[in-house]
């Protein structure tokens, strides 16, 4: 077999050290790679194994394996990093506070196996659905092997998507400290990150070597009003904030407060949310401070006649939440290996990490209300009394002046929407502590090769809350006794007695909720050869696998007849769960066979046991065909499984009210969307009903895979691999509103009504659905040769999604196919994606210039214009390409030192505009799930080895 095509074969993403030569001979020993438990010479594979090692990793500048998820094509467009959870969570992902997830092939973080050195780690303490890549230590990793297939009858549960294996070093003998930093130019968002490695004794001369490394990282906070594209105040493109609750407060109509429940406006038209800023001849709604604007009733109104907002003021609430969350984390590995024999070896591996992530979005907005029961209830109005007279006054004259004073009620408490700036931005605090311990032992005998591990692994997880929150009853008391000021300009500041009361009412530190997730587990394998057929040995191997898993969660923590209310706090108590548990108990097999020198079969078969839902089997089927040197095909063929989550099945009900506007009950009225000319069609507001389901069957797949490897020349090698992944009885919440609305007759269980007939909830809790199929091709190809004296490659990895669609329940056809639209929450489906990089190493130096290109989607389409009213002048259904380039330059010329110096973004590209809808994702006027906010950034890192 030539070299070229073993280069090939490896599925070599940035994987193969840029200064070899493929015609060089080398030794290939055998080893197991991810996707197999049989050892074999490393490249020979039949599956697409990715592999990047750590100096490609250096060269991308990437500090983190969540940087490292958003370089990979591979990967999906996932909510899985913390700017595209930067927001307020909604009820059934509060637990994702400080998680980032591996999502491969867009099949979401909990459908992607994560491995360390093989073998599993705990999933994260809150939800317990996905492994947090910010326990990784990721400073200690040697390479990463990504095994672009499923894996089920190999891993068992979770692998539909793929596996991500990180593996770090299995031996080192030295000292070695590096730093490393990450500066944006425009300011903010810096990351450092310093890391140091000790290790002593030789395997083969001391039998033993025990290494540790000890890894500090931070991140600094990147606020979202610090990058001029972050700003949602462009209606003439689509996009404006649709809130009304201000930093100088909008006043709003109610029976018993200064404006009654019924405005005029001169010339006729009710209005309600009234700005005194925007009124005519008024300073305007930008002069209330930093980050307000006029609000655009005509992008938010449901109909052209709805203007009833047009004086309201608004404020770029998506821009105040931060683009990149501070973080700050310790992270350990410590690993010591003896060598018992020259046949085998055992070690005992230890893994922990500490994580401090601190989610900060807006401040709370105090909205009143006329209902007496309500939080901001009539007693908690503006009064008027002498603390407040001089501002009560200038707000009822501006209102009087143009509204007239016969249509307000001078001394009534004002009624209002409000930013409370000076409550503070919202803080959710969120510590992690994750460890593993394992004990392994890996050998020979005879003729067969084994190993086995025990291992215990858990991520402990604690949220608590930080500023911005307040105690309801001294919150309360503030606002009603006049005391907190809503009517304040830039400049103005609350009084001393003001703040005094808000610091007496702050909630700071109250614990919100915590989890736990534990896996315990052993595993044993080990293969042989078995026999010869016209190619080689027949290899086999046999496996089991044990696990118990277990899971906690716990809500709010003070006493029960000690929890006064804390305003706007989002407790979780109602998915609390006492400690439960499951065993898992699974056995595999795995059968190599090469038929002919150029025909190779991989036949492997999994079968799980769990508590609860019973078995599950699992097969899986692939070869290798290679005609002739040059050429080589392969495919596979296996099904696969993924345990529903005791979040999943076991999460209390939540019920959080539906904020839309949009909503009218599809039962009265038909097709459930609001006219305010028809009575059958007022706005509702029932409650969105979340929570877990006990009897959720396990999720299905099937994969599909088929590939040729081209390489006919040493200094030229192609790979093309088509894939396909059905998964059924998918996992998810219940459906969205709109599709409840638009499909009434199907889903008329999940609206719930009272005695009377009235809407007063939509259940959304986790379901089996009907499922999904994607399919698509990912494409590698690799040029080399020399120039100049020195080695240059050039590298193309691109990702190609041919088809996505999806189905409510199995009984309905598959919808159109969505790839390039607009997906709220989960992967947004990108038509193309690819790294184009150029490498050039010579002695001492090496170069690397990567091009990174996410291909552009259609944007979701605003209310006006889904409601066929309003089309703003710019607005552009499409949104643009993202290309950045980053640049990369190493220098090893100083005895014990390689110095690596990057400039990323390095054209300061701006992520592309998209009107998404703020109520629902982060990034204001940029999409987080596909852009870096930061711009272009300088990093250095410093390697200096001591010995």
């Amino acid at each position: 077999m030539s070299a070229a095509i073993l280069l090939a074969l490896a599925g070599t993403a940035t994987a193969q050290d840029g200064t070899a030569q493929a015609g060089e001979a080398r030794a290939l020993d055998r080893v197991q790679v991810t996707g197999s438990r049989i050892k074999r010479t490393d490249v020979e594979a039949a599956l697409p194994v990715t592999v990047i090692q750590k100096a490609d990793i250096e060269a991308q500048g990437i500090s983190s394996a969540e940087q490292l998820m958003q370089y990979l094509n591979i990967a999906g467009n996932g909510s899985d990093n913390l700017a595209a959870n930067a927001g307020i969570a909604p009820p059934d992902l509060r637990g994702n506070n400080g998680v980032s997830g591996a999502n491969l092939r867009g099949q979401g973080a909990d459908a992607t196996l994560v491995l360390l050195n093989g073998r599993r780690v705990a999933t994260h303490g809150l939800r317990g659905q996905a492994v947090d890549l910010n326990s990784i230590p990721f400073a200690a990793i040697d390479r990463v092997e990504v095994l672009r297939d499923g894996a089920s009858a190999v891993y068992g549960t979770d692998a539909i998507g793929g596996v991500i294996n990180f593996i770090t070093r299995t031996d080192y003998s030295g000292m070695q400290v590096n730093a490393f930093v990450d500066l944006p130019e425009a300011g903010g968002g810096n990351i450092y990150s310093t890391n140091i490695l000790l290790g002593a004794g030789d395997l083969d001369a001391d039998r033993w070597n025990v290494f540790a490394t000890v890894g500090l990282k931070k991140n600094d906070i990147l606020r979202g009003n610090s990058r001029d594209f972050s700003n949602t105040f462009q209606p003439d493109r689509g996009l404006s904030p649709d809130t009304r609750g201000t930093p100088f407060a909008t006043l709003f109509n109610f029976a018993g407060g200064m404006t009654p429940t019924t405005l005029t406006a001169p010339g006729g038209g009710v209005v309600n949310g009234v700005n005194t800023l925007n009124l005519p001849g008024a300073a305007g709604c930008e002069a209330g401070g930093d980050m307000m604007g006029p609000y655009d009733f005509r992008l938010w109104a449901t109909t052209a006649t709805n203007v009833a907002s047009r004086f309201g003021c608004a404020w770029d609430y998506p821009a105040a939440a931060v683009m990149q969350q501070p973080q700050e984390s310790v992270q350990f590995l410590g690993r010591a290996t003896f060598k018992i024999s020259d046949n085998h070896q055992a070690y005992v591996e230890a893994m922990g990490s500490e994580v401090d992530v601190n989610r900060i979005f807006e401040p709370n907005q105090i909205s009143s209300s006329g209902v007496a029961t309500a939080a901001f209830n009539p007693t908690t109005w503006y009064p008027l009394n002498e603390t407040t007279r001089a501002t009560y006054d200038s707000i009822y004259n501006a209102m009087a002046a143009y509204f007239g004073a016969e249509q307000l009620n001078y001394g009534a408490p004002i009624a209002y929407r409000w930013r409370c700036m000076a409550c503070g931005p919202r803080e959710v605090q969120t510590n992690t502590k994750a460890y593993r311990v394992m004990f392994g032992l890996d050998g020979t005998v005879g003729n067969w090769d084994y190993t086995m591990g025990l291992s215990r692994a858990a991520s402990e997880s604690t949220s608590r809350l930080g500023t911005g929150y307040h105690y309801t009853a001294g919150l309360q008391q503030a606002l009603g006794s006049g005391l907190l000021n809503p009517f304040l300009m830039p400049g103005q500041e609350q009084s001393p007695a003001a703040m005094a009361a808000l610091e007496a009412a702050s909630a700071a530190g109250v614990v919100l909720y915590g989890g736990r997730s534990i896996v315990t587990g052993f595993d044993a394998a080990a293969s042989t050869s078995i026999g010869r057929l016209g190619g080689g040995d027949m290899q086999v191997a046999f496996g089991v696998d044990v696990r118990r898993e277990e899971f906690e969660f716990n809500g709010d923590r003070r006493a029960a007849a000690e929890r006064p209310a804390i305003f706007n706090a989002p407790f979780d108590d109602a998915n609390a769960l006492p400690s439960v548990s499951r065993n898992v108990k699974a056995v595999f097999t795995e059968l190599y066979m090469p038929v002919l020198d150029s025909l190779e079969f991989t036949i492997a078969a999994r079968y799980d046991e769990y508590d609860g839902f019973g078995g599950t089997a699992n097969p899986k089927v692939a070869f290798k065909w290679q005609p002739f040197d040059a050429l080589a095909f392969r495919g596979a063929y296996s099904t696969g499984f993924k345990a529903p989550e005791f979040s999943k099945l076991f999460s209390g009900i939540t019920a959080t009210p539906y904020t839309g506007l949009d909503l009218a009950d599809p039962g009265r009225c038909p097709g459930g969307v609001v006219d305010d000319t028809r009575p059958e069609c007022v706005q509702i507001r029932p409650d969105i009903i979340t929570g877990g389901k006990p009897d959720l069957a396990p999720e299905e797949s099937r994969q599909k895979s088929l590939g040729v490897v081209i390489a006919p020349v040493d200094w030229f090698n192609m790979s093309l691999d088509w894939w396909e992944i059905e998964r059924i009885d998918t996992i998810r919440t219940g459906p969205d509103v709109d599709t409840l609305r638009n499909n009434y007759d199907l889903f008329i269980d999940n609206w719930i009504r009272n005695a009377a007939g009235d809407v007063i909830g939509l259940d959304r809790r986790f379901v089996n659905s009907g499922g999904t199929l994607m399919s698509g091709v990912e494409v590698d190809v690799n040029f080399r040769g020399q120039l100049a004296g020195g080695n240059w490659r050039l590298h193309l990895n691109g990702s190609y999604l041919d088809n996505y669609q999806d189905k409510l329940l199995e009984f309905l056809p598959y919808s159109d196919n969505r790839v390039g639209e607009y997906i709220r929450y989960f992967s947004l489906p990108l038509r193309w994606k690819h790294t184009l990089g150029f490498s050039w190493a010579k002695e001492d130096w090496s170069h690397s210039i990567t091009q990174i290109y996410r291909h552009g989607y259609k944007d979701e389409v605003p209310t006006s214009v889904a409601a066929g009213h309003y089309i703003p002048s710019d607005w552009n259904p499409d949104v643009d390409r993202y290309i950045t380039y980053n640049y990369s330059v190493s220098y090893t010329g100083i005895d014990k030192m390689k110095l690596t110096l990057g400039v990323k973004n390095l054209l300061d590209r701006d992520p592309p505009f998209t009107a998404h809808k703020n109520d629902w994702a982060s990034g204001a006027a940029w999409e987080p799930r596909i852009a870096d906010p930061r711009g272009r950034a300088y990093s250095l890192l410093v390697q200096y080895d001591f010995w």
